[in-house]
C-alpha cells in the first residue's frame, strides 16, 4: 500500500531534496508541498494524506500550531516533525500538538523513509534523547477516564512501538478495531497522539522509556 505524504517546509531546497529521495521508494508518494503552516493545514484537509512531514519553524503559522490543527480535524493523518533543532520546547510543543514522532533534518534518507512508513502504520517514532526529554516535560492527564481491559492491552502494545497490524495480530482482532480502540484511548486520556499515550504508559510504569523509544 502506498503511503501518501504532504511535505511542509518553507525552504524550497529542502522540499525538492525530500521529494527527490522519497520518489526513489515506490511505496511512498508525495501528494503536495506546503510553504507554511497555514498552507499545510489547508492542503491536509483537502488531500487527507497519511503522513505530514512538518517543519516546525515556518512563517505565518508555525509547524506546532499547524500540527495541532491537523490532528484536531484529521485523526487519521499522522504528523512527523522534521526539524533542524533538538530543543526541549520544540520537542515538547510538537508532541503536545499531536506529532507521532520527532526527527532531525540530518536523519539518513533510509531512516526517514522507514520512519514515514512506521508513522503511517501507527508506530511511535521517538529518538531516545527526545523520549527522555518528553518524560520530564509532558505531564500525564489530570484524571483520565478508566480504560477497559482491551484498551489497556492496546495501549501497552502501542507504547512498545508496535504498529496497528502487529497489535491486531497479537490480540487476534481486526486492524479497524485496533484503530477504534486507539481513538477511544486518546479521547479517554485527553491527548492528541499515540506518542503522548505511549509516554503516559511509561509514566505510570506500564512500559519502560526504553521500550517507548524502541531501545535505540
Amino acid at each position: 500500500m502506498v503511503t501518501r505524504i504532504l511535505i511542509a517546509d518553507d525552504h524550497s531546497v529542502v522540499r525538492q531534496g525530500l521529494r527527490m529521495f522519497l520518489a526513489l521508494d515506490p511505496d511512498l508518494e508525495v501528494v503536495a508541498e506546503a510553504t507554511d503552516g497555514a498552507e499545510a493545514v489547508r492542503l491536509a484537509r483537502e488531500l487527507q494524506p497519511d503522513v505530514v512531514l512538518m517543519d516546525l519553524l515556518m512563517p505565518r503559522v508555525d509547524g506546532i500550531a499547524a500540527t495541532q490543527e491537523i490532528r484536531r480535524t484529521l485523526p487519521d493523518t499522522e504528523v512527523l516533525a522534521l526539524t533542524s533543532v533538538l530543543e526541549d520546547a520544540s520537542v515538547v510543543g510538537a508532541v503536545r500538538a499531536g506529532a507521532i514522532g520527532y526527527l532531525l533534518k540530518n536523519t539518513e534518507a533510509d531512516e526517514l523513509r522507514r520512519a514515514i512508513k512506521a508513522a503511517a502504520a501507527g508506530q511511535v517514532q521517538l529518538s531516545p534523547e527526545a523520549a527522555t526529554r518528553l518524560m520530564r516535560e509532558v505531564r500525564s492527564p489530570e484524571s483520565p477516564e478508566a480504560l477497559t481491559e482491551r484498551e489497556t492491552d492496546v495501549l501497552r502494545l502501542l507504547a512498545e512501538g508496535k504498529a496497528n497490524k502487529e497489535i491486531a495480530q497479537v490480540l487476534s482482532i481486526g486492524e479497524k478495531t485496533v484503530k477504534t480502540h486507539v481513538s477511544n484511548i486518546l479521547a479517554k486520556l485527553g491527548v492528541q497522539s499515540r506518542t503522548q499515550a505511549a509516554l503516559y504508559a511509561a509514566r505510570i510504569g506500564m512500559v519502560t522509556i526504553t521500550q517507548v523509544s524502541g531501545g535505540r
